[in-house]
């Protein structure tokens, strides 16, 4: 039965990768929708198991150990973003556990690593420090409802608006703050620690020359722990980072007053939140697509996020999103599936629950080795190396992306004026290419302009200008065959010319107007109009 299914796909013309793009998306069940006609239901179950098989059993192996590399890694995180929202570490960790295996299963990128982070831990600082833990707990939900809400409404492939200097910029400004945030645990501290780092890199980096078995990073961790231990050496441990739980989460309804006074305090922080989380994790998303060369489906991730927040919150964690130093551990370490998110999770759990008293003794700077070859991965070195050959408006985007990231230590702001200036350097381009020719009748009384460009806001005044109103004549035609209306200041300077010329005793006649250019000067032009003449100072 499957082979008729490949011989479909193969009529078709689409491997199963093919599908996977043109439906944007990795959901097994959109990709039978899509072939259901020719379907039946044995057939579809065939598929429906092969697409289960890829997104969860394809890599059991690499999956299982990448997996164990990203919870160990994300302890000492989860532990200091706790202490940045001014709570517990119980609730930081309780948090990566539960958006792990969540959007393990409800996320739209195999391989991405949800958990708690330090741009939405900054932003719950306030809700701790006005209104304490349980408005905490009611805004992660909330934040998970309006973040499922975007999903729903498939406003998640919005994302591909994001340019790619803009990307550029936020892979190397995340790469400079994830090294930024390994210095406190560089400076101050016993001599010991540097050897330690310089002995994780080696191993991580010369080890795979050797064998790729098991992932360089893990065994750089085990391996400096046990010399540690052994050694008996003195360095900062994870234990040193605080408290690890000693119990499972339970579900739990936050004890806050359920009435719109509390709706106006948490809707603004979980607003703020939402956009925040889904950025960074749709972000996060389009570069773990970019490093496997396969698809996500961005709108069942935003759904997931949301899941995961609502989830987390029932069960005592903060709000959280995807993080893209995990993600890229988890896929250099040869994460690929789901299995690798839900690992994570769950060996995180494990390991403070059951194997705490070995966790608490891995030092930070095994940890600090891994993260600054996470840094190393993360940071686009060719966005460098390419600069002089890059157009300077796209080389100012970047730099800007990664200046305004590192002032405010909010990716989530840097995209957003990244995406800002560009938007206003693309107008300014494009309000440049207007071009306005003309050419005069051969009996001297009319002339004709043809217009070439887009006019909108920004290209008003170059178009106006390029008219001469003093010429004696008796008609004049505007072609516009290839020029094209987009705004209200482009039918109102359409509007000026015209009424400028008439008013001088000159015919206009203006030719050539696209359907979506006629359509907005029949709404909005009032040169036609009778009133056209007295209304033209206020148009």
């Amino acid at each position: 039965m499957l082979k008729s299914v490949i011989r479909i796909q193969a009529r078709r013309s689409l491997s199963y990768a093919h599908l996977q793009k043109h439906l944007g998306s990795t959901d097994g069940f959109s990709l039978c929708s899509f072939l259901r006609p020719n379907l039946n239901s044995e057939e579809e179950d065939n598929l429906n198991t092969k697409v289960l098989q890829q997104e969860w059993f394809s890599n059991i192996k690499a999956d299982i150990l990448s997996g164990t590399l990203v919870a160990l890694a994300l302890i000492p995180e989860a532990i200091a973003f706790s202490i940045i929202a001014g709570v517990d570490p119980t609730i930081g960790l309780y948090a990566s556990f539960s958006m792990a295996v969540v959007t393990a299963f409800a996320g739209g990128r195999p391989g991405l690593i949800s958990a708690a982070t330090g741009a939405m831990a900054l932003l719950l600082t306030t809700v701790v420090k006005q209104h304490g833990l349980e408005y905490l707990f009611a805004t992660t939900i909330l934040t998970g409802v309006i973040q499922f809400i975007i999903g729903w409404l498939k406003l998640g492939r919005q994302i591909k608006y994001v340019p790619r200097a803009v990307m550029m910029g936020f892979l190397n400004a995340l790469a400079i703050l994830i090294f930024m945030a390994q210095l406190p645990q560089l400076v101050g501290v016993p001599w010991q620690v540097y050897p330690i780092v310089a002995a994780g890199l080696a191993i991580i980096y010369v080890l795979p020359r050797f064998t790729k078995a098991v992932p360089s990073p893990l065994v750089a961790i085990v391996v400096l722990t046990a010399i540690s231990i052994v050694a008996g050496i003195d360095v900062p441990t994870v234990g040193d980072m605080g408290e690890l739980p000693k119990t499972l989460p339970v579900l739990r309804i936050p004890q806050i007053p359920l009435n719109l006074e509390t709706l106006q305090i948490i809707l603004p922080y979980a607003i703020t939140l939402a956009i925040v989380g889904l950025l960074e994790s749709l972000l996060t998303a389009s570069v773990v697509d970019e490093l496997t060369d396969t698809p996500s489906d961005k709108n069942r991730e935003a759904k997931g996020q949301g899941i995961a927040n609502i989830v987390t919150g029932f069960f005592g964690g903060m709000a959280g999103c995807a993080m893209i130093g995990q993600s890229v551990i988890n896929i250099s370490a040869g994460g690929r599936t789901r299995l690798s998110t839900l690992c994570a999770g769950v060996f995180l759990l494990f390991f403070i629950l059951v194997l705490g008293d070995w966790v608490k003794q891995i030092p930070m700077a095994s940890l600090v080795s891994v993260m600054i070859m996470v840094c190393i991965s993360t940071f686009s070195w060719a966005s460098v190396k390419t600069l002089h050959l890059v157009p300077r408006n796209e080389v100012a985007v970047m730099l800007t992306t990664v200046v305004v990231t590192l002032v405010t230590h909010n990716l989530a702001l840097g995209v957003v004026v990244g995406v800002v200036l560009t938007t206003v350097l693309f107008s300014r381009n494009i309000a440049k290419v207007v071009f306005v020719d003309s050419v005069l009748g051969h009996d001297q009384t009319y002339r004709i302009y043809t217009v070439a460009g887009q006019l909108f806001f920004l290209s008003v005044d170059d178009f106006f200008a390029a008219f001469d109103f003093k010429e004696d004549l008796e008609r004049v035609k505007i072609d516009l065959t290839h020029a094209h209306i987009w705004d209200q200041a482009a039918v109102a300077v359409i509007d000026k010319v015209v009424i400028k010329f008439r008013r001088n005793g000159i015919e206009v006649d203006l030719a050539g107007l696209n359907e979506a250019s006629s359509t907005l000067i029949d709404k909005l032009a009032i040169h036609n109009k009778l009133e056209g003449l007295d209304n033209l100072a206020n148009h």
